[in-house]
């Protein structure tokens, strides 16, 4: 494999896990009554959608083709979420749960794709960026549910 089909492969996993959580924050911020919690997963939704489309271009500078629409695990995960909220008496803290397990499961996998000491400083400018971000996303998400 030729490493720009090799480093593409990494980014359309990162752009599928994307498309994920952009799927879930959305079905989140349907879902909880919170005012509050409704605005921030509905922000991360249009981060991820940023994220996404920042993700897609860097994807077509190596030459390569941006993945389309979620994943299988993806879309199996919020069919559990679903349940697991119906069932929950709280389903704020069943939401705000879930957000860190993903965020935290997000950040890692950055972090994974940026041990390559081969990236392009362009892609490693945008991992870094996006990484931050959810760290940033993470960090308020633990405060909220701090406060539940």
């Amino acid at each position: 494999m030729k490493y720009s089909e090799d480093v593409a492969k990494k980014l359309n996993d990162l752009l599928e896990k994307n498309y994920d959580a952009e799927k879930g924050y959305k079905f989140a911020a349907e879902k909880v009554k919170n005012p509050q919690l409704q605005s921030f997963f509905s922000e991360r939704a249009k981060e991820r959608y940023d994220f996404g489309h920042e993700l897609k271009s860097e994807i077509r500078n190596f030459g390569e083709a941006p993945e389309k629409g979620s994943s299988l695990a993806g879309d199996a995960h919020r069919t559990w979420m679903n349940l697991k909220t119906s069932l929950s008496s709280d389903n704020e803290e069943a939401f705000l749960e879930e957000t860190v397990r993903g965020e935290k499961s997000a950040i890692e996998e950055y972090n994974d794709v940026l041990k390559d000491t081969n990236l392009p400083a362009s892609t490693v400018s945008i991992l870094k960026k996006q990484r931050d971000s959810m760290t940033a996303s993470l960090n308020k998400v633990k405060s909220m549910e701090d406060k539940h």
